[in-house]
């Protein structure tokens, strides 16, 4: 039987001011569900969840170069757009990690304004790590860790070998002003042992038992390699 795996993906759609008009467009990274797809779907069953369910929002802004530049990509948004418009609803799956063997999450910036604080998101994290699945995340992805606390009192984090989108990539998009939390600096109060790759945009990918993380779009086939590993497939 192959392996499964559940992919959550952000509800979150609209970044808006202070007066809650929306002045930019989000949600998840094109790259970062479309290149881990084409690894695991050959091989895995998927399954793909939300904390709203239904559509969950792509970030328009993911869009370029990605669909010009890259074929997975371009083929992806073309052809599997009912992947992400019929999520199911990250709350049906509490309480049965033991049909799983996986659980990842990409990235866009969405995941930092709800996956971070997603009570039951949170509370599935803690499950699946409990039973020993394999936990994974890219780019803002590991922003649904970072307030996942282990029955010891640990975050998941604390004393792993992470990685996650920096700062100074975040600088670069000039986005850290948008940001409800700087997420470099967050995975290391946690206590995760955070590293990247020497230049910005090069990729990083950081397996740590069964943690497996990366850090920008780059690295999001890798991350998917790791998992296809980890999963033995």
């Amino acid at each position: 039987m192959a392996p499964r795996v559940l992919i959550v993906l952000t509800s979150y759609g609209d970044i808006v001011d202070s007066t809650g008009k929306t002045f930019r467009q989000t949600g998840w990274y094109l790259p970062e569900f479309a290149h881990p797809y084409e690894v695991l779907a050959p091989k895995c069953d998927l399954v793909i969840a939300s904390p709203k369910g239904g559509i969950a929002p792509l970030d328009p802004h993911s869009l370029q170069p990605w669909i010009q530049d890259d074929s997975s990509s371009a083929s992806f948004y073309k052809t599997k757009k009912v992947l992400w418009e019929n999520t199911a609803e990250v709350s049906e799956f509490l309480g049965r990690a033991d049909e799983f063997d996986a659980i990842f999450y990409p990235g866009g910036h969405g995941p930092m304004f709800d996956l971070a604080t997603d009570k039951d998101s949170i509370a599935l994290v803690g499950e699946f790590w409990a039973k020993g699945k394999i936990t994974a995340a890219v780019c803002h992805g590991p922003a649904a860790f970072v307030n996942v606390t282990l029955p010891s009192g640990d975050n998941i984090m604390k004393g792993r070998n992470v990685t996650g989108f920096s700062s100074a990539e975040e600088d670069d998009m000039d986005m850290s002003k948008y940001m409800p939390f700087v997420l470099e600096d967050a995975m290391k109060v946690d206590g995760g042992v955070y590293t990247k790759a020497a230049k910005l945009w090069d990729p990083a990918v950081c397996v740590d038992g069964k943690l497996i993380t990366g850090q920008n779009p780059a690295s999001a086939k890798g991350v998917g390699e790791a998992i296809a590993k980890a999963l033995g497939v």
